[in-house]
Formats: C-alpha cells, structure tokens, sequence
C-alpha cells in the first residue's frame, strides 16, 4: 500500500486507504461532539443540568489518552492494522452503547470504552498516513486526513437539530456507530497487514527513545503545545451549546454554530500545514495563536450581537479547531518513522491531562455563573501560552530528528 518512507506516488489502493482513515477521523470529529450536542435534550428528559454530565464529557478524553499511550504505540511493534481496525469496530460498538444507557454511570461508561477505542487507532491512523505519503507532502496529507475531524464536528452540530427530530438524541449516536461499523469492515479489507519495517528493532526502546537527547525537548515541547490546544478546544466545544444564553442565539443556532465553527478548522488545519511543509514552521503556529488571542479577547469587549459574535467565534473557535489538527502535521519534521505512532500517542496522552480536565473546569465557571464573554475571555489564556510555547519550535527542530526545514 504505497512505499512507507515517503514514495514518489500514490497508488489506487493508498488513495483508498486515505480516504477511509480521512473517514476514521471524520467519526472521532462526529463522536467527540455527539455527547455535548446531545445534552441540550437528554438532560431534560433526565431531569438533570447539563453540568451534571461533566465527569462523562471527560470520560471518552480520558479512554482517550488510555488508548493513545497504553495500547497505540503497539502500532510501532505489531503494525498499524489491527489496531485501526480493531479500534475503528471497538468505536462502534462502544457508540451504539451509548444511546441504550439510562443512568449518568452508564453514559460514563460507554463514553470510556468509545475513548478507549479512539485512541487505539487515532495515532495509528496518523501515523500511517505519514509513512504512505510521497516525500515532501507528509504534513500536507496528514492534515488532509486529519481534516475529517473538522468535517465530523461540522456536521454533528450542524446537523444535530434534524438527527434529533428523526429519532430522538440516541440518533446522535446511532449515525456515528453505523459509519464506523462500515468503516472498519472496509479497512480490514483495504489495508494491508504486516509489521512496519524495522519493528524488531525498535519493539523494545521507542518510549525511551522520546524520553532522552535528541528527542526529550521536540516531544516536551509538542506535547504541552498539544495539551494546551486541547484545553482551550474542549472548553469550547463541549459547552459553547450551553454558554450562549437561548435567549439571544435561540434553541438551534448554538449547536450550528458550534458545528460551523468546527467546520471552519478545515482550511485553517490545510492552509497551515501547507505553510509547515512550505515556510516556516515556527512562525506560522505562533501568528496563528496570536489571532486566536485576539478573536477571544474581542468577544469579550465585544456587545452579544449574533453577527459579530459568529465571525469572531469563526475565527477564534476555528482557529483553535484548525490548529488542533496542524500542529499533529508538525509531527513528520520532529520524529523518524520508528517512533511516529509512539511519539503521537504519547502527545494525546499528555494533551488528555488536560483535555480532562477542560470539561470539569467549564462546567465550574458556568456553575459559578460566569457571564458568556467571561468564558471565552477564559480561553485568550491557553491561545497565548500556546504562542509562547511554539516560539521554541525553531529550537525543537534543531534538536530532533526530523526534517531540516526553515522554523
């Protein structure tokens, strides 16, 4: 399936196996927002607050992180297969769980093991996507892939209020879990088996090959980049639908809003990863968050008026969205291909600590009564800590072991 190592073309059947991992991401975008849309009729219907389902916004994020650092780097020893198909199968199930569960427990549960699942393939998914790559266009076709987060996400929310109306809020999981059922028995067929090149080699040291010179700073310095992105991204997308107050945004608009906004990571994600590949690494994520700060920070000075918010929430919120999936193009320039699939779950792992604990966070400023321009002022803090840390990518790609381009 294609030549890993980056060859001169892309076959057929590696077009195919791109377009159905571009799947796989497209249902960790669907997924993840499927609970936060969701709430706006099952707590109702539970009689419960929104905030009371705080631990299980966090649950998929910590299977999440689960799966990404204890079961993913398989992928470097085993090979990339059966943990994006076992994974992709394992989402499926986990999901269609979901909307049969009847207690917050239940929902946590299922919410646990979807993570669990994602995590598994999700830097597998990555990482091959990388090794199948022609040189010079890792970054860009990794961010291609990685897109179809953006594009799930889009569509959950863009789409939740007629789901909904077709079948209750358990559609919302139902849709998801029959896409993955598909996607998973198609890739069992299309991509081809085998341990990665090298792996008897590197089978017993790729974890501690991040964990000392040359590649202890790029890993440090990516992972907290990452976590940070996480922190702000999950304050956004698992409460936005509550913060807007229904009575300026209406019932509907807050979850397309949130759909759209997500939706809008996509050129962001493509435009900067061809900028990664083309320009300047460094430069590129550290304007790019210095937008973000300032998006946020004008919401917060800004009167609540929909028009003006929407746009400055498309940027901020899709900037944040978009990046979320650049920074992960980075990744080829940073690490060899022996410990890409190690190198990246290791980053979700980390970013999980704090993707975590975004969910529980939010929901104790709303439960204080935060006011909505508050909560995004909140969020100007992890955009301009994520600008400073990505001032040190030009020294990170000095140090590591990936390609030698201008930071």
């Amino acid at each position: 399936m294609g030549r890993p190592g980056g060859a001169a073309y892309v076959n057929g059947r590696t077009l195919l196996a791109l377009f159905l991992m571009a799947g796989v991401m497209l249902i960790d975008g669907y997924d993840l927002n499927a609970m936060s849309l969701a709430l706006k009729w099952l707590a109702p219907e539970m009689g419960l607050e929104p905030t009371a389902f705080a631990m299980v916004q966090s649950a998929d994020l910590l299977g999440l992180g689960a799966g990404a650092f204890l079961i993913a780097p398989l992928g470097d020893r085993i090979g990339r297969k059966p943990l994006i198909v076992g994974g992709v199968l394992g989402i499926a199930v986990a999901t269609a769980a979901t909307a049969f569960s009847s207690e917050v427990y239940h929902f946590a549960f299922w919410r646990l093991l979807t993570g669990l699942a994602l995590g598994t393939c999700l830097a597998n998914v990555s990482a091959l996507s990388s090794e199948v790559a022609p040189e010079g266009k890792r970054s860009t076709i990794m961010a291609v892939v990685s897109a179809g987060i953006a594009v799930g996400a889009m569509l959950a929310g863009f789409t939740a209020p007629e789901v909904v109306k077709l079948g209750g809020w358990q559609m919302l999981f139902f849709v998801p879990a029959t896409i993955a059922l598909v996607l998973g028995l198609s890739l069992a067929v299309v991509l081809k088996g085998g341990r990665p090149a090298g792996a008897e080699k590197r089978a017993k040291v790729p974890l501690m090959e991040l964990a000392r010179p040359p590649l202890i700073f790029p890993m440090a310095v990516f992972a907290a980049a990452y976590m940070v992105n996480a922190i702000a991204l999950y304050m956004l997308v698992r409460w936005m639908p509550i913060v807007l107050p229904e009575e300026v945004f209406g019932a509907e608009l807050p979850s397309r809003l949130q759909g759209l906004m997500q939706g809008a990571g996509l050129p962001v994600s493509i435009a900067m990863a061809f900028l990664i590949d083309r320009w300047k690494p460094g430069l590129t994520l550290t304007l790019g968050y210095a937008v973000i700060a300032l998006a946020f920070l004008a919401i917060w000075a800004s009167p609540m008026q929909v028009p003006l918010w929407a746009t400055l929430l498309m940027i901020g919120g899709g900037g944040i969205a978009g990046i979320h999936g650049a920074l992960m193009a980075l990744t080829p320039k940073l690490f060899p291909s022996s410990v890409l699939s190690t190198a990246i779950g290791t980053a979700v792992a980390v970013s999980r600590v704090g993707a975590i604990a975004a969910p529980i966070f939010g929901a104790r400023l709303i439960d204080a009564g935060i006011s909505p321009g508050g909560y995004f002022l909140v969020l100007v803090v992890p955009a301009a800590l994520c600008a400073v840390l990505t001032l040190m990518v030009p020294r990170v790609m000095q140090g590591g072991a990936g390609s030698t381009v201008k930071a």
